[in-house]
């Protein structure tokens, strides 16, 4: 990895609490289930599955200086991510609250936190710099701050000829703020990945064929890769004009959390090495199957997704 220039996520890091009841919640009533504590948040997550697959990953963002914050950054380090920190003395460090369901869907609830109050001035522009990729989720624009913040860092990244990617984040907050102004804040951003899951697709071209709506982000985002990740139907890749269907693993869902990020991350790890698409869309839908058929957005590594990670030719990141 000595010669590769790292992936540099930029947004989100978090303290997650996943909650899975063994029946439904009833009011005021009472129920056993599992709860688990890990880091989270959307562009760590993508940072630390760079990483997993081999490639050299850093992570820059604000957090609170409070136990969870120390937390979140120790375990993002021990994933061999490289965090470029800045320490918030007056705000707690976000925490979100999934609740699965059943079925393994999930449903989150974030206490907006320092993540939320990165500024311009805070940018490490110097590490961008020296990167070779730059990854930004809508929950860094859906806000000032830190809006200006990520738009800072993309401009620095397009100044300096690196590429970039974006995941649209939530289909709520992209109706809530509106389909129009959303594109609005993201047409200027000469994006050379776009990762949507169906729901953000929807929201954001008012199509609701998986087809359709490639089309309708392609002209959108005329020069970048639309990587439209459609859960239990696999995922398509569309690149310049060239269509690329990917199989769904048959994992038994257990939680969904994190499964978008897993895929990004093993994609853009996998592509920024090859260049070839369709393998890394191969092992980005390996790696979130493995995913969605554990708890949480980082389960432990085990011998399985050793396999999968080893069978592309990639070194197993301990």
């Amino acid at each position: 990895m000595a010669n590769l220039k790292p992936l540099v996520a930029l947004g989100d890091l978090t303290w997650d609490v996943l909650a899975k009841p063994n029946t439904l919640l009833l009011p005021g009533g009472d129920t056993t289930g599992r709860v688990l504590l890990m880091g989270g948040g959307s562009a760590a997550n993508v940072a630390v599955w760079a990483s997993r697959v081999g490639y050299p990953a850093g992570f820059i963002g604000e957090v609170g200086r409070d136990r969870f914050g120390e937390f979140a950054v120790q375990e993002l380090a021990a994933e061999g991510v490289m965090p470029h920190i800045i320490w918030n003395s007056s705000t707690p460090t976000g925490v979100i609250l999934v609740l699965i369901d059943a079925a393994g869907q999930r449903s989150m609830l974030t206490s907006q936190g320092a993540d939320f109050e990165l500024h311009p001035e805070e940018v490490p522009v110097e590490v961008i710099q020296q990167a070779g990729h730059l990854h930004v989720t809508a929950w860094s624009l859906f806000t000032d701050p830190p809006r200006q913040a990520a738009l800072k860092a993309v401009q620095v990244a397009r100044d300096a000829g690196i590429t970039i990617s974006f995941d649209p984040a939530s289909f709520q907050m992209i109706r809530e703020i509106g389909r129009e102004e959303f594109r609005r804040m993201t047409r200027g951003l000469s994006l050379d990945f776009v990762f949507p899951n169906l729901d953000e697709g929807q929201a954001l071209t008012g199509a609701q064929n998986p087809r359709e709506i490639l089309e309708v982000l392609q002209n959108l985002y005329p020069e970048a890769m639309i990587l439209l990740k459609l859960a239990a139907d696999g995922a398509l890749i569309l690149d310049r004009g060239s269509l690329i269907e990917l199989q769904a693993t048959r994992d038994q869902p257990v939680d969904a959390t994190g499964a978008g990020d897993s895929f990004g991350g093993a994609f853009l790890g996998h592509y920024l090495r090859s260049k070839d698409a369709r393998a890394a869309g191969q092992l980005a839908v390996q790696v979130a199957g493995w995913v969605i058929g554990r708890f949480g957005a980082r389960p432990p590594m085990d011998a399985e997704i050793k396999r999968r990670i080893e069978q592309f030719g990639f070194a197993y990141k301990q």
